[in-house]
């Protein structure tokens, strides 16, 4: 489909490009809510992806102010402060100053880690 744009001329109109598919053994954000959608009925996938992304905006905004996030029967996350440090690249064996940094932890519930650890 070509589209005719004031002082561009004729532009070709891509049609959009389905993302690609999760490598396997993988989930994405869009799996979720087709499967959260399919046990729901009666809500659309445009509805159950804003709810998905309304709670992961949640989170995010309460890990970003150093809030710890629980979700009963799933796990806990949280935010950790780690340490600056001096380390050395094995290769040129250059010393490395590392500046203290932010990471997210993830600690799963015990109804998590119990069918994993029975695997």
């Amino acid at each position: 489909m070509q589209l005719t744009l004031p002082g561009l001329g004729a532009v070709e109109k891509k049609s959009p490009v389905a993302p690609p598919p999760a490598p396997k053994g993988h989930i994405l954000k869009q799996d979720l809510v087709e499967q959260v959608a399919e046990r729901l009925e009666g809500y659309l996938k445009k509805d159950v992806g804003q709810a998905v992304d309304i709670i992961l905006d949640a989170m995010t905004e309460a890990l970003t102010e150093n809030r710890r996030v629980e979700i009963r029967g799933f796990g806990s996350f949280e935010v950790r402060q780690r340490q600056a440090k001096v380390s050395k690249n094995p290769k040129t064996e250059q010393i490395m100053n590392i500046p203290p940094r932010k990471t997210l932890h993830f600690t799963m519930s015990k109804s998590v880690k119990d069918p994993l650890i029975k695997k």
